[in-house]
């Protein structure tokens, strides 16, 4: 579909989004690795005046001059990001991901310089992400950012399963079941302990 088509069926939307404060968010897979056509449907999306968000877990960010321009250019028409934070220790990161996370945390280092509101996203796996230290590390890091207006944490599902499984694929995380309920709270206790984030009307 080209950016043209697309935006034609926003247009669509609009008066839910007037009457909802609401936009257009872009999510994936990771939206950063189509910059330019981002840069294209955002561009359009400002002249109808809607609110434009990208969901990232920043793994494709780069410090190189042309990602950076092509970056910068976003971020102009970008109103919020949610960036997915999935540990804050880099060797953890790379046991559960495959790869380290300094550039993740680099780029969220760079959307505050840049002034681009952040909502914080933590996704809770038991045995993994929900390690008091760890999770005390990510909240005293996120309190050195002065862009992020919330925090969320997500519970660990076993929703997506079955795709690894039709895939014929080892699912990494095969026998960890979704967190309680007071350990989401006990996390999202210790997320906020050091940065009182204002809420959203």
């Amino acid at each position: 579909m080209s950016v043209q088509e697309l935006v034609q069926d926003i247009k669509d939307y609009l008066p839910f989004f007037q009457a909802s404060n609401g936009g257009v968010t872009v999510s994936g897979g990771e939206p950063l690795l189509h910059v330019e056509f981002l840069v294209e449907l955002f561009t359009e999306l400002k002249k109808l005046g809607v609110h434009t968000t990208i969901d990232s877990s920043a793994g494709c960010f780069s410090r190189s001059p042309r990602f950076m321009e092509k970056l910068d250019r976003l971020l102009e028409l970008t109103d919020l990001v949610l960036l997915d934070l999935k540990h804050i220790d880099p060797a953890e990161h790379k046991e559960l991901t495959g790869v380290s996370n300094e550039h993740i945390l680099d780029m969220a280092r760079y959307l505050e310089e840049k002034h681009i509101p952040v909502w914080v996203r933590h996704v809770l796996v038991p045995g993994h992400t929900d390690n008091d230290v760890y999770l005390q590390r990510l909240s005293d890091f996120i309190a050195t950012l002065n862009n992020v207006e919330k925090i969320e944490v997500l519970p660990y599902h076993k929703l997506g399963v079955y795709k690894w499984e039709n895939l014929g694929l080892a699912y990494s995380l095969e026998g960890v079941d979704p967190p309680t309920e007071e350990r989401v709270r006990h996390a999202e206790e210790v997320l906020h302990r050091v940065k009182t984030i204002p809420k959203r009307s």
